[in-house]
């Protein structure tokens, strides 16, 4: 701005003020749009549909989530692989028989949250709140084993929610299924999971720490300040996967690994090895569940012998009382391994750096535990629990191994 006179320059400065809080302001109304959409989407409990509006057909006013694949059959079968259409199972499942109602409410309204699947849920338990007429036609029998089906993020009173249009995606021409629907941005915004992704201020702790806190952690990251909410990871492409720490190229693309070997001065070596949240954009992993084990071995023909081993992860005990460690790795922190071999342990063969998941690995305890005292539950709960246990297990796997040839002695 040289050569512009005080009075004039003086003017610039405050228009570009008032430029700038302009933005600020309208930036702050978008931000309490959200806020207020998201409020009244997920007001819990989620209150029924309701009757659907006259004259349309089975298939619209259905809230079966294949009903919906007629029309969205690539989001239907990504759903289908998703976590999200597994949020019932044995898992939840045993524990909802020995539950009342009231209590079981807290689970469902994250892992069955529309009415209707409460109602069937009533019903199949016998639970005293279970309604006595059978459920109207548009509401499919097993909804309630369905998860978080379509209806549960994009239908309120049979009126269809979702983000607005993909640029360049083609207009689409009348007349619309189902009246079409209502473009709301906050569906583009972290927010919008945090419904179940973010436990209240009030909600249960250990040691002062929420036991579900991601939206909290993605807002003290980069990933916040840079504008990548959660659908950027999770949903690239709008893609319906939501894939996370039970995934292993997910848990690649988030965890950085190195592994460094160096001879010494007295012949001996020195591993070092790495893992750096590189890509997560909240603690890894975010809360209790699951475990991340890295394991440094030494190996050669003769075998394998370990020389360190690190969990990553937020070990609370079962009563969910008390803390055993918490190592979970905030955006760009580092967690290290390392090992010293002596010259003679350290002529051929090789170093290893394995990093194996166990998504499930507080509930794989909670599951023994309660099996082990299987004498106080029905044979139908125990084979229930089974069931749980031996799904847990299976989701176990190894995310990535490093291999390092030990190198060349020196001569002394």
């Amino acid at each position: 701005m040289a050569g512009l006179a005080p009075g004039r320059l003086g003017g610039v400065i405050r228009r570009l003020a008032l430029l700038a809080f302009a933005l600020a302001a309208g930036a702050a109304a978008a931000a309490d749009a959200i806020d207020s959409f998201v409020a009244r989407h997920w007001q819990q409990p989620l209150a029924p549909q309701g009757a659907p509006p006259a004259g349309w057909p089975a298939r619209e006013a259905s809230l079966a989530p294949e009903d919906c694949a007629a029309c969205h059959p690539q989001q239907h079968a990504q759903w289908r692989g998703s976590l999200h259409a597994r949020t019932m199972g044995p898992g939840l499942d045993w524990q909802l028989r020995l539950m009342t109602a009231d209590k079981a409410e807290r689970c469902l309204r994250c892992h069955a949250p529309l009415a209707e699947q409460k109602a069937l849920l009533a019903r199949r338990l016998g639970w005293a709140s279970a309604p006595a007429a059978p459920p109207p036609g548009y509401v499919p029998p097993g909804l309630d084993q369905q998860g978080l089906v379509c209806a549960a993020c994009h239908l309120r009173r049979h009126q269809r929610y979702g983000p607005p249009r993909a640029a360049g995606a083609p207009e689409p021409a009348p007349p619309l299924p189902h009246a079409g629907f209502r473009a709301e941005t906050a569906f583009q915004d972290s927010r919008f999971c945090a419904a179940c992704h973010q436990f209240p201020a009030d909600g249960p702790r250990t040691k002062g720490k929420l036991h579900e806190d991601t939206l909290a952690q993605w807002q003290a990251s980069p990933a916040a300040r840079e504008g990548r909410a959660c659908q950027s990871c999770h949903m690239p492409g709008r893609r319906h996967e939501w894939r996370g720490v039970h995934d292993a190229r997910m848990l690649r693309e988030g965890l950085a690994a190195d592994l460094v070997l160096r001879r010494r001065a007295d012949g001996g070596v020195d591993a070092v090895a790495t893992l750096r949240n590189a890509g997560a954009g909240h603690l890894l992993p975010t809360y209790m569940v699951p475990k991340i084990e890295a394991t440094l071995l030494r190996v050669d023909a003769g075998g394998e012998r370990v020389l360190a081993r690190h969990v990553i992860g937020w070990q609370i005990d079962l009563a969910l009382a008390e803390e055993a460690f918490d190592t979970r790795l905030a955006p760009g922190a580092v967690a290290t391994l390392s090992a010293s071999l002596e010259r003679a342990d350290s002529r051929g063969g090789r170093v290893e750096l394995r990093v194996a998941v166990a998504p499930r690995e507080h509930y794989e305890r909670m599951f023994r535990y309660v099996l082990a005292q299987r004498a106080r539950l029905d044979a139908g709960t125990q084979q229930t629990l089974q069931a749980a246990l031996d799904e847990a297990v299976a989701t176990r796997y190894e995310a990535l191994r490093l291999t390092r040839a030990l190198p060349p002695a020196t001569r002394p």
